[in-house]
């Protein structure tokens, strides 16, 4: 870690590979790709042959035939098909550099902070059959973090929750290190499942992945209570009545518990966390309070939340979602 921040042997390219989105940053030019993680092969991606990449899967995601199939690399933040991620790793990474001979490269990769050695095995393992060089991993809460602009070199205390799509971390940052940290698998994606199941079980309405994402980011933007109490969301399905093509008009104060039970975990990982904290730490966090990054961090209910359950200063970090890319530009720029 203190060699890359430090300026020797430095990297190329940097790659926030994350369950929704991977962006790769050069060293040069900022950040060259930015595009769903996702893949369409024939028959999948162990025997099959690729067929859409990136954001020409995403057009395809739910409208394919039996002979194509959408894979995710990752899943909860970890990598789920090798085969998927050594296809994705070489395609985002050549259509930044613009090369097929990365051998030369040295990259670095954001990781959650509690995958396992497996876990990175497997990733440093897709990234070389890429074609990359020499690869390193960093945390992410502690990239998302610089992004941010906390003073993660100082010894002060910062707090920091990410709000990724496959798993929120929040992480304790003092002396350029994570001091503690906690995590829960399940982040934005899991947000949208149940938002899918709730409209499937309580209204008999079908929504692909794309709709449920679609409400999650329309509940985004409605930021103050007022709003959300009396606003509505237009959604287009599949009537498990009818079992006809339909369209329904959902007050969005009916989705609120959906995204209660998604902040309540957040919460609890939140409390237990700064429950195992040193007094000192403690002092720092109740003078800076906590930074949200991350692309569900926008959510205001999760704002909402962490502040009535802490009672603590709660920000959202600006462009919250790329701030793993921007830490990681940071890097290559040390």
């Amino acid at each position: 870690m203190r060699r890359l921040f430090s300026g020797f042997a430095k990297p190329d390219l940097a790659i926030d590979f994350g369950t929704a989105n991977t962006r790769v940053v050069t060293a040069g030019g900022g950040v060259a790709f930015d595009e769903p993680t996702l893949c369409c092969f024939t028959k999948g991606a162990q025997n099959g042959h690729p067929v859409a990449t990136g954001a020409a899967a995403q057009v395809m995601r739910e409208r394919t035939t039996g002979k194509l199939q959408i894979v995710r690399p990752l899943n909860r933040g970890v990598l789920a098909d090798i085969s998927a991620a050594r296809h994705f790793l070489a395609h985002a990474v050549q259509s930044s550099v613009g090369q097929r001979r990365l051998r030369s490269f040295r990259a670095i990769i954001g990781v959650p902070a509690d995958a396992t050695k497996a876990e990175r095995g497997a990733l440093l393992t897709a990234a070389r059959d890429a074609g990359l060089g020499a690869v390193d991993l960093l945390p992410e809460p502690l990239v998302a973090a610089r992004g941010a602009g906390l003073p993660v070199d100082k010894s002060q205390g910062s707090m920091i929750v990410e709000c990724g799509a496959g798993t929120t971390e929040a992480a304790i940052l003092s002396l350029g290190g994570i001091c503690a940290f906690a995590s829960r698998r399940g982040g934005g994606d899991a947000l949208d499942a149940a938002i899918a199941d709730h409209l499937h079980f309580q209204h008999k309405f079908l929504i692909g992945a794309t709709t449920a994402e679609r409400i999650k980011r329309e509940l985004v933007g409605l930021r103050s209570e007022e709003t959300l109490q009396q606003a509505e969301i237009i959604i287009k399905g599949r009537s498990l009545v009818t079992r006809l093509p339909q369209v329904i008009s959902l007050p969005v104060q009916d989705l609120l518990p959906v995204v209660a039970r998604h902040t309540d975990g957040i919460t609890k990982l939140v409390v237990d966390l700064l429950g195992r904290l040193s007094p000192e730490l403690s002092r720092d966090i109740h003078d800076h309070g906590i930074v949200l990054t991350g692309g569900s961090a926008a959510i205001d209910l999760v704002k909402s939340a962490l502040v009535r359950a802490t009672g603590l200063h709660v920000a959202v970090a600006p462009d919250a979602p790329h701030c793993v890319a921007r830490g990681l530009q940071q890097v290559l720029s040390a």
